[in-house]
């Protein structure tokens, strides 16, 4: 099949059908490595850990317990459990009344910011699903939305995005779709989300700060534009000679063959006709993000505070960046620490207040998806591969024997 640019699309196995043969690829510094040898002691950290190949990926190599045991997971926990207690024992007598601030919230404002937070998933999944539409694979919203879910589920627990993969993993493993191809239409959600929250985070903030925008917001300004005319750059040179660059550096052909088909998930997912529909949809995604710490705040109730919409799309979209950070489980601790530390230095919110509004917006952020993550994780079918989806004329015995 070709795409409207006329570019062919088709596997360049043996025939239309066949799988193109796949080898390794350098795609992210969390991965597991290839199975070529020996399998890895799970205790030992190693430079072979960031290896990936197409379409042989094992479900050890994804593993939760596994990640779980490696000490540089435990590592990236315990390291910030440290800071924080370390930060805790420092302001005791300021953070005393923390708890009590928490006590005292209106649960109806908190269900409100848990339930637009939790609208933010199916807005998720529709995008994945246009995105994966654009490569010539149909999933209904449903399946996206669950797969995504889970690999939240992932990041909130290991460090290094391993949910990100983990999202193509399990994608590969209940369809016939390529990880590779799968891989870049994650690529690229992550592009669209760091540009609107650049974009998102420089409106806001001059809104918020019209009356003059203190140093330190200059700065951020100028770093997320920064990050805007890289991804932007990052883009045009891997569409126009990313390739080409490749084929220049003595690489073998299956590295070439899998950032064909890494290619054709970013720029297939990536359609000029779709930009709007998927700009908007990445806006309201954000939106949801920023209306859960403005909720927060207003359930909180504190007469001294008053960030409004400005302001909470400004914070909010600063801690969404910050978990991008993958020193820890979802930003453990860095996020904590840069929204305590922009609603201190530049709203001028007391210590006590900004500590119970970081705590209980990353309660329903992080803690909730863990504990809702972990009940989908034991009743779903897609972490073992069970449920089957199934593109047009596909049966369910095809995509299992596809497995194997």
């Amino acid at each position: 099949m070709s795409d409207p640019g006329g570019e062919d699309l088709r596997p360049m196995a043996g025939g239309p059908g066949d799988p193109v043969a796949s080898g390794s690829m350098e795609i992210s510094p969390g991965l597991d490595a290839i199975p070529a040898r020996p399998e890895p002691d799970p205790t030992e950290a190693d430079a072979s850990d960031v290896f990936l190949p197409d379409e042989e990926v094992t479900a050890e190599q994804v593993s939760l317990s596994r990640r779980l045991r490696q000490p540089r997971t435990i590592i990236s926990i315990v390291i910030p459990l440290v800071i924080i207690a370390a930060f805790i024992g420092i302001n005791g007598a300021a953070l005393a009344k923390v708890p009590g601030l928490i006590a005292g919230a209106n649960p109806v404002l908190v269900a409100a910011a848990f339930g637009i937070f939790y609208l933010g998933f199916p807005l998720r999944g529709w995008r994945w699903k246009v995105l994966l539409r654009g490569t010539d694979f149909i999933i209904g919203t449903k399946d996206s939305t669950v797969i995504i879910f889970l690999s939240w589920l992932v990041n909130c627990v290991v460090p290094a995005k391993l949910g990100d993969l983990y999202r193509a993993y399990l994608l590969k493993i209940n369809s016939t779709a390529s990880l590779s191809k799968t891989f870049g239409t994650v690529f690229i959600e992550r592009v669209l989300d760091v540009i609107a929250i650049a974009l998102l985070g420089i409106l806001a903030g001059y809104w918020s700060f019209r009356d003059g925008l203190p140093p330190a917001v200059q700065v951020v300004f100028a770093i997320g534009l920064g990050v805007v005319v890289l991804l932007v750059f990052g883009l045009f040179t891997m569409r126009n000679f990313g390739r080409k660059i490749l084929t220049i550096l003595p690489l073998p052909h299956r590295v070439i063959e899998l950032y064909d088909k890494f290619e054709v998930g970013v720029f297939g997912a990536l359609r000029m006709r779709q930009l709007p529909f998927l700009g908007t949809v990445t806006v309201l995604i954000w939106m949801t993000e920023s209306l859960r710490l403005y909720f927060v705040v207003a359930a909180l109730g504190f007469p001294d505070v008053e960030l409004g919409i400005s302001g909470a799309v400004f914070v909010a979209l600063i801690g969404s960046l910050l978990t991008a950070v993958p020193l820890s489980p979802a930003g453990l601790g860095i996020v904590e620490a840069g929204v305590v530390g922009v609603l201190t230095v530049a709203y001028k919110v007391p210590l006590p207040e900004a500590t119970a509004i970081a705590l209980l917006d990353r309660v329903i952020s992080v803690f909730s998806v863990i504990v809702l993550g972990s009940i989908a994780y034991l009743f779903s079918k897609k972490p073992e591969g069970r449920d089957p989806i199934l593109q047009p004329g596909e049966t369910v015995a095809q995509v299992m024997s596809a497995q194997v």
